[in-house]
């Protein structure tokens, strides 16, 4: 099974916090879409007829899509490849912009899963996030997607800004959990260089939380929904039973992909390719019917394996130490073993039937673990 992703990198305004690739101006908004359909025809051997399971809009704020749009593109991929009878469907959204209106929309277009990215329920918080919609509209945005009849829904939350503290942060699991949802996606807030946070931080506007808050907030969160029914599959994930990400767990499972659009990436089990992260050179280079508007790299032995510790680390499922011996150099697996002996004695590392997963106490330095277990 293979995934498909689909960038659309268009949104009202401009995150504090975010460093992905999007434009605030709608205007190449049209041009873009055709020419996301016609890379669709040019890469339609990409996955050699594999099967597709998982189709993510993803951005950017695919929601700021039209209803025609969003149908040519899923026309298009349902034309060129096999898509499962059952394939999961996820459509990212802000609040703000899903009126019942929009919700019939994606329920006429078989959208069979929403991500919103509600971020936080306090308004002056949402207000330095430089956010577009309100509390008040996360909640409502939600109750309407499920009255129009959407059951598999994600919410998004940032924990860790300087509106951050323990009490808080257990009203907003508590609301978050009130809403639900059947899976939640929660991430500490990072400070990246090319953004608004970024330069304020960098001027001393604007200071980071430190890390030993950062686990107590990490800490809760899993205690909380855990005591809820959420199951912690991935260091940023939580499903309930039967609802975790098939798309996002592909990614995890080193599953074939590929993705369409300025800045997405594409990865085929032996190489990783990434589309250029402009749009109107996306739409002339894609034009042209040339290369030239994505890059190429031949993924060595190493790259493979050090890919598979760090995300296998990161999942409920963990690293199989017997996937290690058959697909990597015996070289390899005795560095593993090597390092991972000393996580285990200090309860950051579990082995259980040749699987190798994170404690709690693992969680809180899962980066640290597995870039100590590459080679």
């Amino acid at each position: 099974m293979s995934g498909i992703y689909i960038h659309i990198p268009f949104c009202k305004k401009a995150c504090a916090y975010c460093d992905f690739h999007f434009s605030t101006s709608l205007q190449q908004k049209e041009s873009l879409v055709k020419s996301i359909l016609s890379e669709i025809d040019l890469r339609h051997h990409y996955l050699n007829d594999r099967k597709i399971d998982t189709i993510y809009f993803g951005g950017g704020t695919p929601s700021l899509l039209s209803e025609k749009e969003t149908f040519l593109i899923l026309e298009k991929i349902y034309k060129t490849y096999i898509v499962s009878n059952d394939a999961e469907i996820t459509l990212e959204c802000n609040p703000d912009d899903l009126s019942n209106e929009k919700l019939k929309e994606l329920k006429r277009l078989e959208i069979n899963r929403l991500s919103i990215g509600l971020q936080s329920f306090d308004d002056d918080e949402l207000i330095w996030m430089n956010r577009a919609h309100t509390a008040k509209e996360s909640e409502a945005s939600v109750k309407r997607a499920q009255d129009r009849g959407f059951e598999n829904i994600t919410i998004d939350l940032i924990y860790g800004s300087k509106f951050s503290n323990l009490a808080n942060w257990k009203k907003t699991l508590d609301k978050a959990i009130g809403l639900n949802v059947k899976h939640i996606s929660s991430y500490n807030l990072t400070i990246e260089e090319k953004t608004k946070l970024g330069h304020d931080f960098k001027i001393k506007k604007e200071v980071a939380i430190d890390d030993e808050k950062s686990a107590e907030l990490f800490l809760e969160m899993i205690d909380r929904l855990e005591k809820n029914n959420f199951i912690h599959y991935e260091i940023s994930n939580f499903g309930k039973e039967g609802y975790f990400s098939i798309h996002n767990s592909n990614y995890w499972k080193g599953k074939h992909y590929i993705g369409f659009g300025p800045s997405a990436h594409s990865f085929d089990g032996v190489s990783r390719q990434w589309n250029v992260s402009n749009n109107s050179l996306y739409i002339k280079q894609v034009s042209e019917k040339t290369e030239a508007y994505f890059e190429k790299e031949i993924l060595t032995e190493k790259e493979r394996f050090n890919e598979y510790v760090l995300t296998s680390m990161r999942t409920i499922w963990g690293l199989d130490l017997n996937y290690l011996k058959t697909n990597f150099n015996s070289d390899f697996v005795k560095s593993f073993l090597n390092q991972v002996d000393t996580y285990i004695k200090l309860e950051s590392v579990l082995r259980k039937n040749n699987i190798y997963t994170l404690t709690e106490k693992g969680k809180l330095l899962a980066d640290k673990i597995a870039s100590e277990l590459f080679v």
